[in-house]
């Protein structure tokens, strides 16, 4: 029997994910979150970066072309 419940979109990346995500290394990813240079939150322990937050870094960090 399959279950057809809709899967929840993915809204919080972990940091592995989010540097997979940029191409970067999860170092340089530590090295920009702590430095404020990226948008992230905290969950109690945990440090958790928005799918949107990330869109937005990317789109802010364009260069070139015509925007």
């Amino acid at each position: 029997m399959s279950n057809n419940a809709p899967v929840p979109p993915i809204l919080l990346l972990t940091a592995k994910q989010a540097a997979e995500t940029l191409s970067i290394s999860p170092r340089k990813l530590w090295s920009m979150t702590a430095g404020g240079e990226i948008p992230y939150l905290k969950i109690g322990r945990l440090t958790r970066y928005s799918i949107d937050d990330l869109r937005t870094y990317i789109t802010d960090q364009k260069q070139g072309g015509a925007q």
